[in-house]
């Protein structure tokens, strides 16, 4: 890969369109309301995101804080191609790992070794690759004992950590990581921690959203603060933090 960022946002704006005739109910639509035409609420644009721009280089540790509401979770589905822009371009270069909702793909009649083979050709494996890794990505999930069940009879957990498993076995280039360190026990969070570790000193680019402020101040190169959109600060953690911690002061 070349030199320059593997993540560049550009201008980015992001409105979601909430409201209209879709949320009147079904009855009133059966009475045939007088005036149901001109009383139709009109469609709320709602902004996650106005003008936002940056860069991320290949082999960072980005960290993006912020209340809640702030755009945080929009910004990585974006990323991650889960979402378009509204106005503004984001362009990646390589291969993305997105631990969004972890264990949401999953198909709930499949059984937890079956969602595994689908799960990791979705993200780029070959059935082979995936067979080869299969023992190791059960263990990581910690699911010997559970994994010929169908996920359905899965806690919410143990589909996250099954979904966490199979998507740090993919050889990422770009890992994106939605609060996943909340994800099961203290011990399945410090194998995720570790893991995270391992791609770093591996030169993956890492994008996490995380309210572990002591964690992002520990592990992360950068940090961008989102407040209400609009991306307000960005730099060492530390000074990010700083700023952040002073807003929610004031």
């Amino acid at each position: 890969m070349s030199d320059g960022p593997v993540v560049r946002v550009d201008r980015v704006s992001k409105e979601f369109r909430l409201g209209g005739a879709a949320h009147l109910r079904l009855k009133d639509w059966l009475l045939r309301l007088p005036n149901v035409n001109q009383d139709l609420p009109r469609r709320v644009r709602v902004r996650a995101l106005h003008d936002v721009s940056f860069e991320i280089a290949r082999g960072e540790w980005v960290a993006v804080i912020g209340p809640n509401g702030s755009g945080k979770s929009t910004m990585l589905a974006l990323i991650a191609g889960v979402l378009h822009p509204t106005r503004g371009v984001i362009e990646t270069r390589g291969r993305i790992s997105p631990l969004l909702e972890l264990g949401a793909g999953f198909h709930p009649e499949l059984t937890g070794a079956e969602n595994i083979l689908l799960n990791g050709v979705i993200l780029g494996l070959t059935r082979a690759t995936v067979r080869k890794r299969f023992n190791e990505i059960v263990e990581f999930a910690g699911l010997q004992a559970e994994i010929d069940r169908p996920v359905r009879t899965y806690s919410s957990g143990m589909s996250a950590r099954l979904g966490f498993s199979v998507a740090v076995h993919v050889d990422p280039e770009i890992l994106l990581v939605d609060e996943v360190l909340a994800v099961g026990d203290e011990a399945f969070s410090r194998r995720c921690l570790d893991r995270l570790r391992d791609f770093h000193a591996a030169g993956v680019t890492i994008v996490v959203v995380s309210h572990t402020l002591a964690l992002i101040e520990a592990l992360c190169d950068r940090a961008l603060l989102l407040v209400g959109g609009e991306l307000v600060a960005t730099g060492p953690p530390t000074e990010v933090i700083a700023i952040y911690r002073s807003r929610i002061a004031s």
